[in-house]
């Protein structure tokens, strides 16, 4: 749905568990001296405030990754990830965030592509403006990125990092990510796909791993960070997951240092907790 803004969520609890994987996830394909492309199909604006506007309503990135800003005490992935948000920042200042795209240019190489897909039509204006002079390594679209990634696969260097990270405001998307990995999968099934998806109490939410696991003949790995006890009106998002095709071989043993870490700094009652499930031959 277009009226969803990243901006009001960016840097909370679901933005640290992403990105500090995203970037394990582009550090793992760095390693070889072949060239990958990273394809987003929800792109958003790419960088955002958190001193002014939409971050400020409701300040989500202060249990995020406010809480991880000033420690000297994190484990080398979170380190990795904190840094790269401080990329973008001066004077230790926590004044912007980087959205999934930055934070994948901070990891990308000279001979490596991102092909980004934002559909609404402010944030894919800021997107472009946000990476003006990338040249060619960037290719950004104002397109339904569901759709325009059927087009990008395979890419032509065999290599691939896929973020699949819709809003979920609109129901159709839990089918229409099934449905997505499904055809990628025929494309290109050696492509590492990482699917993002909110813990809600809500069926589409809480059916979404099982469809998942359904459509996956290979190795797989799903992670879940859950920040507090489900509200008993049944609204609001208590945790975050991460469905990952292909993942590294090295990420669950990455994710039993990080995990702990995270449900101890950013978890808000009882019932914070991470889960840590994978196939991996």
């Amino acid at each position: 749905m277009l009226s969803y803004r990243h901006a009001f969520h960016a840097g909370n609890h679901a933005d640290v568990l992403k990105h500090c994987v995203l970037l394990q996830l582009m550090e793992y394909f760095g390693r070889k001296d072949k060239p990958y492309w990273y394809i987003d199909t929800h792109a958003g604006a790419g960088i955002y405030s958190l001193a002014e506007g939409y971050a400020t309503k409701n300040g989500e990135f202060e249990s995020g990754i406010g809480r991880l800003w000033q420690r000297g005490d994190l484990p080398p992935a979170l380190q990795t990830y904190v840094d790269a948000v401080a990329s973008i920042n001066e004077d230790e200042k926590l004044v912007y965030y980087p959205g999934s795209p930055w934070v994948a240019w901070q990891a990308i190489r000279d001979i490596d592509r991102m092909r980004l897909f934002e559909l609404h039509p402010s944030d894919c204006q800021l997107l472009q403006a946000n990476f003006e002079g990338s040249g060619r390594q960037v290719l950004i679209e104002k397109a339904d990125g569901f759709d325009g990634l059927k087009a990008m696969l395979p890419p032509p260097p065999r290599r691939a990092v896929v973020l699949i990270d819709p809003p979920y405001e609109d129901k159709r998307d839990y089918a229409r990510v099934c449905s997505s990995l499904k055809e990628a999968l025929k494309r290109f099934a050696t492509g590492c796909y990482a699917i993002w998806f909110p813990l809600l109490q809500r069926a589409e939410s809480r059916d979404l791993l099982q469809q998942l696991r359904a459509v996956t003949p290979g190795d797989w790995l799903y992670t879940s960070l859950t920040v507090n006890t489900p509200s008993a009106d049944g609204f609001g998002m208590h945790g975050s997951a991460l469905y990952i095709v292909n993942p590294p071989y090295n990420l669950p043993a990455t994710l039993q240092k990080v995990l702990p870490y995270l449900v101890e700094h950013l978890g808000l009652d009882r019932g914070a907790g991470f889960e840590l499930q994978h196939q991996i031959s």
